[in-house]
């Protein structure tokens, strides 16, 4: 069934923009100032982060020009390496953006429940029922169409901005007077060494890379774009620049106003940003409006990811079931349900935001890492196109190597922090290996 072109350059980059901001940016900068321990190392992330971020974003502009393709995510893994590996990356991703949606849900689920649940009741049974219900709620909105779930995104994702830039204003309102001067600690109370400070760099780059994470999931709706070689890498250049500006300020932001030993420990940094412009009221009220904003990621990932499971299922990699399509709304149904299920299980299996987070970024190392190398394989094959129709990265092979070895860093990073998360991810990408190749063996059978 052909699919209808339906999404513009305004659709695609507020999708940029949704699957990249999530709730990461109201709670990771915690996790950052906390093993940065400095100011000084605490920008150099975000700002590397923001650097890797575009070499990434003008990687997978090309590759999504040279690839426009549904579900297209899966697609290159089985064109430019196997089907085992697409099908063993993707169910990565899968699972990854599943723990991503129930890290947000559950952060927004935070803020909420302190603004409706009275304090006997803010306990963590409460704040996983109002997670799931926000998955639940657009799980039902895109059930209606490409349409009605992209004309939501646009508008949840123009609030989310407004409300960036909202708190960035809260700098204007005086910031907090600094009474301790950070000083970055060693575990035997040394002197710091460049491998100390490159060490305490790698952890903080595990949570900002979270924050930075989701935008290749853009090219998933190749195949439903107006004009696809040219609006794919327009709306992921625009999308990773207003991304990588807001990031930036706000977090300049959360420093002057809060203070930077009293981020390394603080909740809902947001809302306190809100109540610096407009006293316990704005605390409330920006507490819901950021609640809605998780809204915006929820729906963009149940938009995005049911498109590679669409893929798996055209080419067999999945059962067909996954490929079917409702024949008046184009909703791939099966698909959307089966992502839906999987995030509502990762709340029940990881019920806090730091039990997921190193898990979710080790397998998005791996996937981005890889899918980024699809780029040299695409190049070769594609070699006959006409440059004039598609997006070329600048400075390549450069910024593409960049891209691919600061993931492997941010990796390794995790390997040293928490080995097992590293070592289980792994273990379940060589687990649907192996389930591939069963499952080819007993479909010959």
């Amino acid at each position: 069934m052909q699919q209808k072109k339906q999404l513009s350059l305004f659709d695609l980059s507020m999708i940029v923009v949704s699957l990249v901001i999530g709730m990461g940016v109201f709670r990771t900068p915690v996790n950052v100032a906390a093993k940065a321990q400095i100011p000084e190392l605490f920008y150099l992330a975000w700002f590397i982060g923001g650097f890797v971020a575009f070499c990434g974003a003008l990687t997978y502009a090309e590759i999504g020009s040279r690839f426009p393709v549904t579900g297209g995510y899966y697609k290159i893994f089985s064109a430019a390496y196997h089907p085992s590996i697409a099908f063993a990356i993707n169910c990565i991703v899968i699972i990854s953006s599943a723990a991503s949606v129930a890290a947000i849900s559950i952060i927004g689920a935070e803020y909420l429940s302190k603004i409706i649940l009275p304090v006997d009741k803010q306990n963590e049974t409460y704040r996983v029922a109002i997670a799931i219900t926000t998955i639940l709620v657009f799980y039902f909105i895109n059930l209606l169409g490409l349409k009605a779930s992209s004309k939501t995104q646009n508008v949840l994702t123009v609030i989310k901005i407004g409300m960036i830039l909202t708190l960035i204003c809260a700098v204007f309102f005086g910031g907090q007077t600094q009474t301790v001067t950070p000083i970055f600690k060693t575990a035997m109370g040394a002197l710091p060494t460049w491998s100390d400070y490159g060490k305490a760099l790698g952890l903080c780059l595990i949570a900002v890379s979270f924050s930075y994470a989701g935008y290749a999931q853009t090219i998933n709706f190749g195949g439903e774009v107006k004009e696809a070689k040219k609006v794919i890498p327009r709306s992921i250049i625009i999308g990773l620049t207003i991304i990588v500006i807001l990031y930036l300020t706000i977090n300049y932001v959360y420093v002057k106003v809060i203070g930077f030993e009293e981020l390394k420990s603080a909740e809902s940094i947001a809302a306190i940003l809100a109540s610096k412009i407009f006293g316990p009221a704005g605390f409330n009220a920006l507490s819901v409006i950021i609640f809605f904003s998780v809204m915006g990621y929820v729906n963009v990932n149940l938009l995005s990811n049911p498109r590679a499971m669409f893929a798996m299922g055209e080419e067999g990699a999945l059962p067909k079931i996954f490929s079917r399509m409702n024949k008046k709304t184009e909703v791939i149904t099966i698909s959307l349900t089966v992502f839906t299920i999987i995030a509502v299980v990762i709340i029940f299996y990881a019920k806090t935001f730091d039990k997921i987070l190193n898990y979710t970024i080790f397998l998005e190392s791996i996937s981005m890492a890889s899918s980024a190398a699809t780029i040299f394989i695409l190049r070769k094959r594609t070699a006959h196109l006409d440059k004039k129709t598609i997006y070329t990265v600048p400075l390549y092979p450069i910024l593409p190597i960049i891209f691919i070895a600061a993931y492997t860093f941010v990796a390794f990073s995790i390997y040293a922090d928490d080995p097992n998360a590293a070592l289980n991810g792994l273990y379940i990408f060589v687990g649907f290996l192996v389930i591939y190749f069963a499952s080819r063996w007993f479909n010959k059978k």
